[in-house]
């Protein structure tokens, strides 16, 4: 089975794969209700072989496609690969000014789920021509509620990675940048590859006055400032620099008019580390500090540590195996070994957590973006199309190969 005849016939579609993705774009969803993606979704595969499956809990799309090749392993049950894409946008007004921008008031397609979608869509009718081929099955997860982290554990709890009728033997997931500068490159790193995501909400409990007589109050803005210096210090202090820590307060609330001390403040902060040992610590440091700043000043706190996406591990051979298709379909040039961990978090790690299988990123800079293009979340990010079809042809390239290697 061709390498390049896939990449030829990815590129046949182009066409549908760009108007598809456009389509989207112009009308971005967000979190686990998606009703119009999930619609067009089901509408652009009604006419392959797939036996279809609908979230419960999410309008997650879930399709087994069956391999007609003979299975010539020793196993009883047939191999099985999943590939994912995610569906969700994101609570911004967009400022991009394309052609296709969104026509939903402050929603907007910032992070790519728009191309992820269209290109499995796309690998799903490339993977439906070649079914003869197939000694193996192939399921296609489309998930929303990425930007939540929600989407993928509610996906794996109501049966994706078993739809299949046995659990899916590697699985595999895209997601694009629209910032880096090098339009159509891929990047993988095996091992540790993304944070872990948790947040941070607390509530400093004083008692307000006139801003005239601080000693008559119990001020909690003071306070507050110094729990979140004390947070910075505290990481520098407790963790080891060689497994980081990242806090940032992204969110502080107190008062309403400059000569009144108020009886409480708020901060949020969001919290990133890369590995478990890391995340139990957290869990005690943060609260330990926090109640003892509070205590320290005669106030009270309140300390709510939300749990979110854990650290996301590639599977070391299933890396390797995937730069192998890489290199094999595009050439050598067109692969990077990412030297660290990515800041960012990705639900998709609970998949990896139970399959092992690899997270590819590809960068979609604008061509002709400079070194000022906006990266994902941006209101201005935007995103080349022409990597829809290097990313429908590396799903596809994927789950063929992958498949061919375990009916040996």
């Amino acid at each position: 089975m061709s390498a390049a005849k896939i990449l030829e016939d990815a590129r046949e579609l182009h066409g549908d794969i760009v108007q598809l993705r456009h389509d989207l774009h112009r009308h971005p969803e967000l979190g686990l209700e998606l009703p119009r993606t999930q619609e067009k979704v089901l509408g652009a595969l009604s006419d392959l072989p797939l036996e279809i499956t609908l979230g419960k809990g999410l309008t997650s799309v879930g399709a087994v496609l069956r391999g007609t090749a003979p299975d010539k392993s020793a196993n009883k049950s047939r191999p099985t690969v999943l590939l994912r894409a995610d569906m969700d946008a994101l609570p911004l007004q967009e400022e991009t000014g394309v052609e296709y921008t969104s026509a939903v008031a402050n929603r907007m397609h910032a992070c790519g789920h728009d191309l992820h979608t269209s290109m499995l869509v796309g690998a799903a009718r490339l993977l439906s021509e070649r079914r003869h081929q197939l000694a193996g099955d192939v399921v296609l997860m489309f998930q929303p509620a990425e930007e939540q982290l929600a989407g993928a554990p509610m996906m794996i709890e109501e049966g994706i990675l078993e739809l299949s009728g046995r659990r899916a033997d590697a699985a595999y997931g895209l997601h694009v940048f629209s910032a880096g500068g090098n339009t159509g490159r891929f990047e993988t790193k095996p091992g540790v590859m993304m944070s872990a995501a948790d947040a941070l909400f607390v509530k400093v409990i004083g008692r307000g006055g006139h801003g005239s007589a601080p000693h008559q109050a119990k001020d909690p803005v003071p306070v507050m400032a110094e729990m979140i210096l004390g947070l910075q210090h505290m990481v520098t202090r407790q963790f080891n620099a060689h497994d980081p820590v990242v806090i940032s307060v992204g969110m502080v609330k107190a008062g309403e008019a400059v000569n009144v001390i108020p009886d409480t403040a708020e901060f949020g902060a969001s919290l990133r580390m890369y590995s478990a040992e890391a995340r139990t610590r957290m869990q005690s440091a943060i609260p330990r500090l926090l109640e003892g700043i509070a205590s320290a000043h005669g106030l009270d706190v309140d300390v709510n540590y939300h749990v979110g996406g854990q650290v996301t591990v590639t599977d070391e051979a299933q890396t390797a195996f995937a730069v192998d298709q890489i290199t094999g379909l595009f050439g050598s040039e067109r692969h990077h070994r990412l030297a660290a961990p990515l800041g960012g978090s990705e639900d998709f790690a609970d998949v990896l957590a139970k399959v092992p299988g690899s997270f590819i990123c590809l960068d979609a800079t604008p061509i002709g973006g400079g070194a000022d293009t906006a990266f994902n979340h941006s209101p201005r990010a935007t995103f080349d199309d022409s990597v829809l079809v290097d990313g429908t042809a590396l799903y596809t390239q994927l789950a063929v190969a992958r498949l061919a290697q375990l009916a040996v």
